[in-house]
C-alpha cells in the first residue's frame, strides 16, 4: 500500500501568516491562517514593517496549530515548499528562513514556489485540471491571464500595465472612505446600487490581453471630485456599481477572448479578487451555456493561504524541483521563468 504524500506549505508573501499541510497534493488535512487585516485597517494599507514583524511572531504558534490539526509530526512530512516570490521581500524572508530551518533541522527536501502558481494551483484542491487550461488570476497586486499546457508549464498572455484590480478596488474604497480592504465593501455596496454612471473600460490595443486599471480609478476620483466642487452628492452605491461594471466587464471580455483564441478545456479563477461577487456572477453567466469547464475556488481559498503553496509544491516536488539553503526571497519573481515543465 502506498504511503500517503504529505507537503508542508509555508506562505508569508504578503499579511497573512499561513502553515498548511497537504495529502496526495489535493487534500486538506490542515490549513491555518493568521490574519493581520486588524493590525494595518488603521494605516489603510499594508505596512511592510509591520507585517514582517507579525510573521515573526505567528510563524511558529501556526506552524505548531497545522501539525496538531493534521495530527503528523515533522518526521512524516515528506517536504516543505514555500513562497519563494513575489511579495513583500521581508515578509517573504521570514516564510522562506522559516522552511529553511525546518528542512535543515528534519533533513527534509526544500521546494519553492511561486506565489501565482500557488494561487493557481488553489483550483486544483477542488477538482482536477484539464489542460490546456486558462487561469484569470485577481489579486491586490496582479491581473494575469495565464495559459498552462501541462502542469508546472506557465505562460502570461496578458498582464496590468499598472494598477492591478484589487489595488484599484482598494483605492476607490479609500475614496469612498471605506476601511481597508477595500474590496469586500466595494463588492457589497456594488449590489446595492446601479451602474449609472459612464466610467471607462481600458480594452487597449485590438487584441492585447493586457489590463490597465489606473485610468478607470482616476475617473472615479475626477467624477467625485467634480461633483463635490458643484456642491453635487453622488450616491456611493451608483459609484461602487458604476466601478465595479467596469472592471468586470474588462476581466470577463477579455478572458472570454483569449478562451475562443487558446482552445481551452477550462478556465480557473484565482487571488483575493475572486471572491468578488460580482465577477463570479458575471463569470458564471458568460459560461453558462459553454462547453468550458469554470472553475472557481471557495472563498477560503481565493484570499492567501498555505494550502494554495503546498498544492502547487507537490507538482513541484514531483518534478523533481528542489531548492538548496541558499534559497532567497525574490520579490519580483517571474512565473514564466519558474516553468519546470521541461523536467516533467
Amino acid at each position: 500500500m502506498k504511503k500517503d504524500q504529505l507537503i508542508l506549505g509555508i506562505e508569508t508573501s504578503c499579511d497573512e501568516t499561513a502553515v498548511a499541510i497537504i495529502k496526495n497534493g489535493q487534500e486538506i488535512a490542515a490549513n491555518v491562517v493568521a490574519s493581520q487585516i486588524e493590525s494595518h485597517k488603521r494605516f489603510g494599507g499594508v505596512v511592510p514593517e509591520i507585517a514582517s514583524r507579525h510573521h515573526v511572531e505567528q510563524i511558529t504558534i501556526v506552524l505548531e496549530e497545522a501539525l496538531k490539526q493534521a495530527n503528523v509530526t515533522m518526521a512524516e512530512i515528506d517536504a516543505i515548499a514555500v513562497t519563494e516570490g513575489p511579495g513583500l521581500v521581508g515578509a517573504l524572508l521570514i516564510g522562506v528562513n522559516a522552511a529553511k530551518a525546518l528542512a535543515f533541522a528534519h533533513q527534509k527536501p526544500l521546494v519553492p514556489v511561486h506565489h501565482i502558481a500557488g494561487h493557481i494551483y488553489a483550483n486544483w484542491l477542488v477538482t482536477e485540471l484539464q489542460f490546456p487550461l486558462l487561469a484569470l488570476v485577481v489579486s491586490g497586486g496582479h491581473t494575469e491571464l495565464v495559459y498552462m499546457k501541462e502542469h508546472g508549464h506557465f505562460e502570461v498572455i496578458g498582464e496590468t500595465r499598472d494598477d492591478a484590480a484589487g489595488e484599484a478596488y482598494d483605492k476607490v474604497a479609500r475614496v469612498l472612505n471605506m476601511p481597508y480592504p477595500g474590496g469586500p465593501h466595494i463588492d457589497r455596496l456594488a449590489h446595492e446600487g446601479s451602474p449609472t454612471i459612464d466610467l471607462p473600460r481600458a480594452w487597449l490595443e485590438d487584441g492585447s490581453y493586457d489590463f490597465s486599471f489606473s485610468g478607470l480609478k482616476s475617473a472615479v476620483i475626477n467624477t467625485v471630485h467634480n461633483a463635490e466642487q458643484r456642491g453635487e452628492t453622488i450616491p456611493p452605491e451608483n459609484l461602487a456599481a458604476s466601478f465595479q461594471a467596469s472592471v468586470i466587464d474588462v476581466l470577463v471580455k477579455k478572458t472570454m477572448d483569449a478562451v475562443a483564441e487558446y482552445r481551452v478545456k477550462q478556465v480557473v479563477v484565482a487571488g483575493g479578487v475572486a471572491a468578488n461577487k460580482g465577477l463570479r456572477s458575471a463569470l458564471e453567466e458568460a459560461f453558462s451555456g459553454s462547453e468550458i469547464d469554470l472553475v472557481i475556488p471557495p472563498l477560503s481559498l481565493c484570499t492567501d493561504n498555505a494550502a494554495m503553496i503546498a498544492a502547487a509544491g507537490s507538482v513541484m516536488f514531483e518534478k523533481g524541483i528542489r531548492a538548496g539553503m541558499t534559497l532567497n526571497a525574490n520579490p519580483g519573481l517571474d512565473i514564466q521563468i519558474f516553468n519546470h515543465d521541461d523536467l516533467s
